[in-house]
């Protein structure tokens, strides 16, 4: 009698067990798909706070402007010119600003980029000036496209004059400017003016009295080499306006 009666309780406490473990499983299941959904509201609501707070509200909007290149330019004229409006970093139009900047006559190039979590970052490339000109009875600085970008007071000692008149096509300042860009700099700065009689017939005028006869400004890299070679030898006129056949008298 007590033997039946412990198997009976035994197979209850079993029965117990198996049921308890049954709910616990039930529960398991109902919970994990709780879980989901509420990971994915989380989720959810996570990228719908975040999308604001980047694209649309004033706490990631752009505080300043950092700029980076300038020796001609001051950054407070970057600045302006960039002309950022105080909104949300993530909507800053960069390539506008980027335009905006390069409209600056004495810019060459900008990269412009987002500086996180408040700032746009300007790099700027500025032109260099390789010869003057005179314009209107000022001096013009251009670049080695023949770009006039910046003014000066006098003629500056360091660069060449190219020699231009009411007459001189921009296409010739152009082809003088390349030539001056492709000397070699120790002969770059002995050039008191270049002579521009016409696109073919550029000539430099050395602060020494010498001169080099260029021709036009084609095979400008082959010319360039060979005088830095030839400009050894002592002469009054050096000739590289046929590169591979060059002459002194």
């Amino acid at each position: 009698m007590l033997d039946r009666l412990r198997r009976r309780n035994q197979e209850v406490d079993e029965e117990e067990l198996s049921r308890r473990r049954f709910v616990r499983r039930q529960w398991a299941r109902r919970w994990l798909k709780v879980r989901v959904v509420v990971i994915g509201v989380v989720l959810l609501i996570a990228a719908v706070v975040g999308i604001w707070l980047v694209y649309f509200s004033s706490v990631l909007s752009v505080k300043g402007v950092d700029v980076e290149g300038t020796s001609l330019l001051t950054e407070q004229r970057v600045v302006e010119a960039a002309d950022v409006p105080a909104e949300p970093l993530a909507r800053a139009d960069i390539s506008a600003i980027r335009e905006r900047v390069e409209s600056l006559p004495e810019v060459k190039s900008a990269d412009v980029s987002r500086e996180w979590p408040d700032r746009v970052l300007v790099k700027v490339e500025e032109r260099v000036a390789v010869a003057v000109v005179e314009r209107g009875g000022t001096w013009r600085g251009i670049d080695a496209t023949g770009f006039a970008f910046r003014s000066y007071r006098s003629l500056p000692a360091k660069l060449p004059l190219i020699k231009i008149d009411e007459d001189t096509a921009d296409e010739a300042v152009t082809e003088g400017a390349k030539v001056v860009a492709s000397l070699p700099a120790a002969i770059a700065r002995k050039v008191e003016h270049v002579e521009l009689s016409t696109i073919d017939q550029i000539s430099l005028e050395l602060r020494d009295g010498r001169s080099i006869v260029w021709g036009s400004a084609e095979n400008t890299d082959d010319k360039s080499t060979v005088i830095a070679q030839l400009i050894k030898r002592k002469a009054q006129v050096y000739d590289v306006s046929v590169p591979n056949q060059p002459t002194t008298r």
